[in-house]
């Protein structure tokens, strides 16, 4: 047996030699790129992680494929930018370090100030972000760390101002009062993309409103239902449908087309339907042709509790098949009714301050929360004997991602940007190929969303992130407004360049400040302009995040050689909210599509299923895994669950740190805070340990049986080539006959030559 036989271990021992040869890979500069006119560009920028913890197996799936296509460039010879960084993630960051502060000081971020909060948020990036970064290297990414990015960094700050300043003064940035998703925790909007749904158990409340000086054989009161009865006092209308006959017509004739074409189990379903719809005919149709005619006769009626009147209105929202046939309409505080409210020209009346508690426009139920504004509603239109019906039913209630709370519509003032022609930029960059989306099937996501052309809502009520560069001062009249659009632009006018103004009818002037123009910034406050406290959605930032790395708005060398990057690879849960966006920035800033193709990878659910999630406690960490089998294990066992386009399922398993035996976890057992080993019969801690008591036991690791058949893939590479090392001790080359090799040995060199080949 060789001397080498001794020398080389049959396992790879991975905990003795990975840590050192990633530093020496790093101390020979192997990950650094450069500018280099003698080789083609390969370019990757990394999907930036959140600074909000720790990474996930989501983020070991994207950095490995990503590492596989940038390693295998850099093999072939191309000058190869693995552009590294982090995110400040506005609103989930400050979500996290705010319900930190309330858990373990007991104070809010008002108590601290802005200026406090935001030196909190820092530190807590400092910390978070140096642990991601660790994270990144023990996974083995060959990122140019040299280049690390931040959001927040002065790099892409400017590039932030610079990108704002140009759409607004290209008149794309607007303020306007839009019905918004309010997360009442944060006090702050969300987009509709930061929002998800979940079924809650409910109720649905039946109310009447009076009728104000009914005439002869009309009825005394009108009933609506509601599951959210505190915003009845924030009601501006009743609706009905104007023609409620036609729509029952239309109702039964789609109803029977449907039937026609139905497969006979869906028939029974069908055809109780239709016979609803003829009942309603017969116990509904005439009284809601009364309302109907009611309310194009201009009748009112009394709404009750805060005694205002309101009208009956005919609206197509209104669903005679549905309920009494009659629905309240909330301007303020239902995406629907705001419809109605626009269409019927009503007042929009807001309930809520910031923080969900009741305002003044609520009358004597101002101060409460929504909890106790409804329960005080409920009981006091019982009293009034104005309470019909209550029946118990399961809510689709929106939630906001990030902190949680339930979402409540909310009529504010926000800023936009305008998206028509910008959006069509996007959609035109993938339907003529210059951006290719794979699988194609994702295309069609990117392009439906885009195609809405829905103005973006790029201010957050926030601290932590870009401030809206704006400064801002209202004034009495329009007259006066408009004189001070020329007094301004006299003034001011060395900043020139540096700012743009803009009216907001009815009589505020609105300041845009380029980059930070101190002395300008500085004047404009002496005239009595005061800065917009709102800070940049953070996706805002994001969007810029190929050139703006790259050194944008600045002609850098970088940017002329690296810009557009060649590959994007993501997952679908952002491929609106950050891939359209990048496509509609790059275009708009540097004229170019920011990438050539995306790569959109499957999701990693676990044994049930279900999407990982540190909040259901089914989350693999990579760190677990890199400490039980190793980086290798880990990348091998990612890249090859995700060789299919569809989601794939890993069963996850705990690992008992008494005895090493595997427990298979469970819905019952994934979010207890300790478990017993079966096999040893010692517990062990889990994440959601909290209390002393469990938090004494050691923590069982989480993991995936998936990783330990990748380590042993892993290991038979080991010993192929440790076979290979041994059996060529002593070996001389020579130079190879290629014409006199056998077929089998020429297609294996050929073969060979292919991974190697510049």
């Amino acid at each position: 047996m060789s001397d080498l036989a001794d020398q080389i271990p049959n396992r790879f021992d991975f905990q003795s030699v990975c840590q050192d040869m990633y530093a020496a890979w790093e101390a020979d500069g192997c990950f650094e790129a450069k500018p280099n006119p003698e080789k083609k560009p390969f370019t990757v920028v990394i999907p930036p992680p959140n600074v909000t913890g720790a990474l996930h197996l989501g983020h070991a799936l994207n950095n490995t494929l990503q590492d596989i296509r940038v390693r295998w460039h850099r093999m072939r010879g191309y000058e190869t930018l693995w552009m590294p960084g982090t995110d400040h993630a506005g609103i989930a960051t400050q979500a996290v370090v705010e319900r930190r502060l309330k858990e373990n000081e007991g104070l809010t971020r008002h108590d601290l100030g802005r200026e406090k909060l935001v030196e909190r948020i820092w530190n807590w990036k400092e910390e978070y972000e140096a642990r991601i970064l660790s994270q990144l290297r023990s996974m083995g990414c060959s990122c140019d760390w040299e280049r690390t990015r931040f959001t927040l960094d002065d790099t892409c700050a400017k590039a932030v101002r610079t990108t704002f300043f140009d759409l607004f003064e290209k008149g794309l940035v607007f303020r306007g009062k839009r019905l918004v998703n309010w997360d009442t925790f944060l006090q702050t909007a969300v987009s509709d993309d930061e929002v998800f749904h979940a079924v809650v158990k409910g109720h649905f409340w039946h109310f009447k409103y009076p009728v104000i000086d009914p005439a002869g054989g009309e009825p005394e009161f009108v009933t609506i239902a509601t599951t959210r009865p505190e915003t009845m006092l924030g009601d501006t209308a009743v609706a009905v449908h104007p023609e409620p006959a036609a729509a029952f017509d239309k109702l039964e004739k789609d109803l029977t087309e449907k039937l026609a074409a139905a497969p006979t189990k869906e028939k029974a379903a069908i055809e109780q339907q239709i016979a609803s719809i003829k009942q309603r005919r017969t116990t509904h149709l005439p009284q809601l042709e009364q309302l109907a005619d009611m309310a194009a006769r201009g009748v009112q009626l009394m709404l009750p509790l805060v005694d205002r009147p309101i009208p009956l209105v005919a609206d197509t929202w209104a669903k005679p098949d549905m309920g009494s046939g009659c629905v309240k309409i909330t301007p303020a505080h239902d995406p629907n009714d705001y419809e109605v409210g626009i269409r019927c020209d009503l007042p929009m009346i807001n309930i809520l301050n910031p923080d969900g508690m009741l305002n003044a426009e609520a009358g004597r139920y101002a101060g409460l929360s929504l909890k106790k504004a409804r329960a005080k509603v409920i009981d006091d239109l019982d009293e009034l004997g104005l309470l019909v019906e209550t029946e118990d039913r399961e809510i689709d209630l929106a939630h906001s991602d990030r902190s949680k709370t339930p979402i409540e519509p909310y009529l504010a003032d926000q800023w936009f940007v305008k998206m028509d022609q910008l959006a069509q930029n996007a959609m035109d960059a993938v339907t003529d190929g210059r951006v290719k989306i794979l699988p194609e099937r994702f295309a069609k996501g990117y392009l439906d969303w885009l195609g809405e052309k829905r103005d973006w809502p790029v201010g957050r009520q926030l601290w932590w992130g870009h401030q809206i560069p704006i400064w801002s001062r209202s004034f009495d009249t329009s007259e006066e407004a408009q004189a001070e659009l020329t007094r301004l632009k006299s003034q001011m006018a060395e900043f020139e360049a540096a700012i743009s103004i803009q009216v907001q009818e009815p009589s505020t002037v609105h300041v845009c400040v380029r980059d930070s123009a101190e002395t300008a910034e500085r004047q404009l406050e002496s005239f009595g302009y005061t800065r917009q406290d709102d800070v940049l959605d953070t996706w805002f930032s994001s969007a810029l995040w190929p050139h703006s790395t790259l050194g944008w708005p600045e002609q850098t060398p970088e940017l002329e050689y690296f810009y557009p990057t060649s590959t994007l690879i993501t997952s679908r849960d952002i491929i609106t909210l950050w891939v359209a966006r990048m496509v509609l920035m790059g275009l708009n800033n540097v004229g170019e599509v920011p990438f050539r193709e995306v790569y959109i990878h499957p999701k990693i659910l676990d044994g049930y299923g279900e999407t990982m999630s540190k909040s259901k406690g089914n989350g693999v960490d990579p760190l677990d895994v890199i400490d039980r089998f190793g980086a290798d294990s880990l990348r091998f066992g990612l890249a090859w669950l995700a060789t299919e386009t569809q989601d794939v399922r890993m069963p996850v398993q705990f690992v008992c740190p008494h005895c090493d035996a595997t427990i298979n976890q469970t819905k019952q057992n994934r979010d207890k805070p300790t478990v017993p080993c079966a096999t040893c019969n010692q517990v062990f801690s889990t994440q959601w340990a909290k209390e002393p008591e469990d938090k004494a036991h050691p923590r069982g690791a989480v993991t995936s049986e998936r990783f330990e058949a990748a380590r042993n893939f892993c290991n038979k590479l080991w010993n192929a080539a440790r076979f290979v090392m041994i059996n060529l001790e002593g070996f001389e080359p020579t130079e190879l006959d290629f014409g006199n090799l056998p077929l089998e040995d020429r297609w294996i060199l050929s073969r060979l030559s292919t991974t190697i080949r510049v």
